[in-house]
């Protein structure tokens, strides 16, 4: 089996004495002499380069993306006959943390403290508001009703932590039931007097990009949350109509934003969003490395080599 790994991430899976593992330039063209792969590792790969790895290697049997979300390789057209598998479960571990980060960010205001460090300016005034009855709830996730919206792998993950920190929280998914112990509802129940985005004080979203999540979070959901709520990406930016959050917090009916990702990256220079109030913004960087992938590459070979199904197959 001849398998192609990234110049990316350093991999080092355990294979057969009868196996050929080529590292591969991510940014050239896969080798004439490697368009034989049965297998190909993806790990920031341009676009342009996994579109000609479609067109030209055509004995693959196994795309395997080591990023969570698949949305680059299903662009590139492969062929139906090869399955293309996602890094779900690699990055579980380091985009909790980072929503949880990013999370705390923007519920204890520290856009706003960094802007007073940089001023050095001693902002009292934060301790006064928490102090405050009237914002009883908004600057501490002990209480809060916080909705994930993609109940998955990294969802398991990040439910629990904000749970034992006194969060409530629901989970948005295509099937309704309860997972890890969270009630998970579908995306029916989110708007209306009744649905769940009218209690959501904390916003998660997790979604990937695929034509039907696009702008899932548009105009018409912001609306439906308090005036006070924080809204938290860390899925895809497509899933969000930056448009319309930023006249949000511009209008001053949300609370906050705090974003790892946006429709457009790099964002440019001048997107409105650089600007946004209470907006704290990260470079993409929830996933950083996947973890245990050496071990996902062994399972999934191991599989290719029985004639059983690999893990993480994307529907397409």
């Amino acid at each position: 089996m001849k398998i192609l790994l990234p110049d990316t991430i350093d991999l080092d899976p355990t294979t057969r004495p009868d196996d050929v593992v080529v590292r591969y330039a991510v940014d050239e063209p896969v080798p004439d002499e490697h368009t034989d792969a049965d297998v190909l590792v993806a790990w920031a790969n341009p676009a342009a380069g996994l579109e000609d790895a479609a067109r030209r290697l055509t004995r693959l049997r196994l795309v395997q993306t080591l990023a969570a979300g698949p949305d680059s390789v299903l662009g590139a057209g492969f062929a139906a006959d090869v399955a293309v598998a996602s890094g779900r479960s690699l990055h579980d571990g380091p985009v909790a943390e980072h929503a949880l980060a990013l999370v705390l960010a923007g519920l204890r205001r520290l856009d706003r403290l960094r802007a007073a460090q940089r001023e050095h300016r001693w902002d009292a005034a934060l301790g006064r508001e928490q102090a405050d009855p009237a914002t009883a709830g908004r600057f501490t996730l002990d209480g809060a009703n916080v909705t994930i919206w993609g109940f998955g792998s990294i969802a398991g993950r990040l439910a629990p932590v904000l749970g034992l920190l006194g969060a409530h929280v629901t989970g948005v998914a295509r099937t309704a039931g309860v997972r890890d112990g969270v009630r998970v509802v579908t995306e029916e129940d989110l708007s209306g007097d009744a649905g769940v985005l009218a209690t959501t004080d904390v916003l998660v979203s997790l979604l990937p990009a695929t034509p039907a999540t696009h702008h899932a979070i548009d105009a018409e959901r912001l609306a439906a949350l308090p005036d006070h709520a924080l809204v938290v990406n860390v899925g895809r930016g497509s899933a969000l109509d930056e448009d319309a959050l930023v006249a949000a917090l511009r209008e001053g009916r949300l609370g906050g934003a705090a974003l790892d990702v946006t429709e457009k990256e790099p964002l440019p220079a001048d997107s409105p969003l650089w600007d946004a109030p209470r907006t704290t913004l990260t470079p993409h960087v929830a996933g950083g490395r996947p973890q245990g992938a050496d071990r996902l590459l062994e399972d999934q070979l191991a599989a290719l080599r029985a004639g059983e199904p690999v893990r993480n197959v994307v529907d397409r």
